[in-house]
């Protein structure tokens, strides 16, 4: 439905954020912003403390957040990313 463009470090590490379309709670949601805000963030939480480490800077953060369109292309291009880094795989 959607993802966030972060980076880690000097990396980019996008998270793509998915539902089951026949989730109870979320199954509805057909783009981010159908989301409640409090439901992103929570999200931008997770995604921003998960690595944290006691006693060290955080090294993560949120660039942007983009709707369902993005993602695909996101996953599009991570596709093509992996099949060309790792030809012998098909």
């Amino acid at each position: 439905i959607g993802g966030f463009r972060m980076i880690d470090g000097t990396e980019a590490d996008d998270k793509i954020i998915a539902v089951l379309h026949n989730d109870a709670v979320y199954g509805e949601y057909a783009d981010i912003r159908d989301c409640p805000p409090i439901a992103i963030e929570r999200l931008k939480h997770y995604f921003l403390t998960y690595k944290d480490i006691p006693g060290e800077k955080r090294r993560v953060s949120i660039a942007e957040m983009y709707d369902a369109n993005e993602a695909r292309e996101v996953i599009r291009r991570s596709m093509n990313d992996y099949d060309r880094a790792f030809p012998w795989r098909h």
